[in-house]
């Protein structure tokens, strides 16, 4: 490990900085990252693509009043270059840009300070930036902020986006027509003369990749080994997740085929316009995103596995989340450690219906967000969320969270619905706030029946069919993520060619009988159509005048309208309709959730029947281009008795008058 002093060269059109371990070069005054040389290598990016397509910030934005997640695509370009810090251990460079309301629909109204930070013996380089709309400036839309690094596509061949995400990827002109086939969504390629034979196929989609946020701390490339046999790394590592939008569990894009790896602040990707960031008329805005890290490693002793380049990247990211919040950027907006405040406390949960005692909350998900309503926080983009989750006993702690007001949100794996608490909370520097015991009561009016699935939020514990054997992703073959195959949603059609499914409670298992997704129908002209799927129960009794209540958790819904009737599928109009929801396209984009919808429905109990029963859940919608992308993901359906069940056995329902037959 060099020793040397960072150093900074600045010339007519570029600057340097250097380090003794990493040499990298900006454009100037644009502040494009250019060149990266390491260990001998000339340029870790794409020496032919232009100067200000390598390394770069963007944004995409539209104007107020735009409906949609698309805008117009901006690469940030700074028009001014400052030196921030320059010393021996540290050397902070700035490319900033003014907005001009001359440039009023030409450019998206913000001041962007774009930050690059190296340090001593560190074998890489830091960037973050801070963004800023003034009150008087344009109302407006941000779908999304990223930073993009596209790497030589002669050296770096081997991804890796988790443990078991990682493997050699198809080259980018694979993905040319005369290589592969365009599919639908047309991010998705069906590689059929690809240079590598290995590869033919295979479909090639960078949603296929995509991460949690919670799980996105690591990403990148290993290069094929060099001359001297030795291979290196290229990593972008993000040390924590509070500039990110959206909570722990939303999804964004991590590497891809390119060879292009990410830094995702914000995108509408997995939720939709939902989580577009739009600014007001007359409302200020301030953010800060990152520090993000971009870490380059290599073996000096000649390791012979490559693969321990991803030991050590997850040992260095390990190392950056213990640094956070870093002590070194200089801009004032960056808060540090000494400006932040820490809370701690213990979640339980109160179900009279599953345990007279309070529950412990395990693994629990809580978190500190902006005010808003009760789950707003993953539809919140505008500013900071700090989440932990819940240790076996409930208890959590969450250090250093930004000084500002906030709500405390909540939600428990295994029960349905969202907590908050009704206080606003304020963080100050060097504050300590110890909630104590907290508690959550979910939705509940009466004993279960009968219920589908996990209340986690997901759809993954349902039936994800085999793919097209014509469209597969080897990686995916018999994996955790299998729903990340292409085409899965085709499948149904396929499972169900007649009718559409029917589950009956007692009979059917939601592993292996409940489809992942109610998706459209894809009839013999090619068009598509609504389907209706029903669960089948038996009561063994009805409490006359009672009203049972059924809840329904959704994983996902993506332009669709979900009618519920009951014993009657010519219902007219239907006991409850969803209205018109979504917009996240999780199920065109391999993901096995996007937004959560909860409905608790009233069913009166004089539409139900001593014996069977059945509940008719129809998925309406179906039109467009798109239509095989309309649908939903269920999280979870209960059905409850009356509340005035409670006067029966409240733990098992042994002896509710109203029990299902078949348990």
């Amino acid at each position: 490990m060099s020793s040397q002093a960072v150093q900074l060269y600045i010339e007519k059109n570029q600057v340097v900085m250097n380090n003794g371990i990493v040499k990298v070069f900006f454009s100037n005054p644009g502040g494009f990252v250019t060149r990266i040389q390491y260990n001998g290598i000339d340029n870790m990016l794409e020496d032919l693509n232009e100067m200000n397509n390598r390394g770069y910030w963007d944004v995409v934005w539209s104007e107020a009043g735009t409906t949609g997640t698309l805008g117009t695509f901006e690469k940030v370009v700074g028009t001014s270059y400052n030196v921030i810090i320059e010393t021996d251990e540290q050397v902070e460079i700035s490319f900033t840009r003014i907005w001009d309301p001359s440039l009023k629909g030409k450019q998206s109204p913000l001041n962007i300070d774009k930050r690059y930070v190296m340090l001593r013996n560190s074998s890489g380089f830091y960037s973050y930036a801070i963004f800023e709309h003034l009150k008087e400036w344009p109302a407006f839309n941000i779908p999304q902020i990223r930073i993009v690094y596209k790497l030589r596509k002669d050296k770096f061949h081997y991804m890796a986006v988790g443990n078991d995400r990682q493997r050699f990827m198809p080259l980018p002109d694979d993905r040319l027509p005369e290589r592969g086939q365009e599919l639908v969504p047309p991010e998705a390629v069906l590689l059929v003369n690809p240079v590598e034979p290995e590869f033919k196929g295979e479909v090639d989609d960078k949603y296929q990749y995509s991460s949690e946020n919670k799980d996105l701390k690591v990403h990148g490339w290993i290069s094929s080994k060099s001359e001297t046999n030795q291979a290196i790394g290229f990593w972008v590592i993000m040390p924590s997740n509070e500039f990110q939008s959206g909570g722990l569990i939303k999804q964004n894009l991590t590497s891809h085929v390119g060879p292009i790896s990410l830094a995702m602040f914000l995108s509408a990707h997995y939720a939709g316009e939902d989580i577009v960031l739009k600014l007001q008329p007359n409302e200020p805005w301030k953010k800060v995103f990152g520090p993000t890290f971009v870490y380059l490693n290599t073996f000096l002793d000649h390791h012979e596995d490559s693969l321990e380049l991803w030991e050590d990247a997850k040992y260095q990211m390990n190392k950056e989340v213990q640094s956070w919040p870093y002590d070194f950027p200089a801009s004032i907006d960056f808060q540090k450690s000494s400006e932040r405040g820490t809370i701690n406390g213990t979640l339980l949960v109160r179900d009279r219906f599953v345990n007279d005692k309070d529950i412990i909350a395990q693994g629990a998900y809580i978190g500190l967000a902006p005010p808003g309503d009760v789950g707003s926080w993953q539809r919140e983009c505008k500013g900071y969320q700090f989440w932990c989750r819940a240790n076996d006993n409930g208890y959590f702690s969450i250090e250093n969270i930004r000084s500002g007001d906030y709500n405390l949100y909540a939600w428990v794996p295994g029960f349905i619905g969202e907590y908050k608490k009704n206080i606003m909370i304020k963080i100050t520097p060097g504050c300590k706030i110890n909630f104590g015991d907290i508690i959550y009561e979910p939705p509940r009016n009466g004993p279960t029946l009968w219920e589908i699935g996990i209340p986690d939020r997901s759809a993954a514990e349902f039936y994800i069919p085999y793919p097209n054997p014509k469209f597969i992703n080897k990686l995916f073959i018999d994996h955790p993520d299998k729903f990340r195959q292409y085409g899965l949603w085709e499948r149904y059609a396929e499972l169900y060619p007649n009718e559409d499914l029917i589950y009956t409670v007692g009979v059917s298992n939601y592993t292996k009988d409940w489809f992942y997704a109610q998706v459209t129908r894809k009839k013999n002209n090619g068009s598509y159509q609504g389907t209706t799927w029903q669960i089948k129960f038996n009561l063994d009794d009805v409490e006359v005048n009672g009203i049972y209540k059924l809840r329904l958790a959704l994983a996902s819904a993506n332009v669709s309208e979900l009618q519920i009737r009951v014993n009657d599928v010519k219902q007219d109009p239907s006991i409850f309709t969803t209205g018109l929801i979504g917009k996240d396209y999780a199920i065109g984009r391999h993901g096995i959730h996007g937004l959560y919808w909860l409905y608790n429905i009233d069913v009166p109990s004089l539409l139900l029947s001593k014996g069977d029963n059945t509940i008719f859940l129809t998925q309406t919608m179906a039109f467009g281009p798109l239509a095989r992308f309309q649908g939903i993901m269920y999280d979870y359906i209960r059905l409850e008795g009356p509340n005035s069940c409670s006067s029966y056995s409240k733990k098992n329902n042994l002896n509710c008058i109203v029990c299902v037959t078949n348990k």
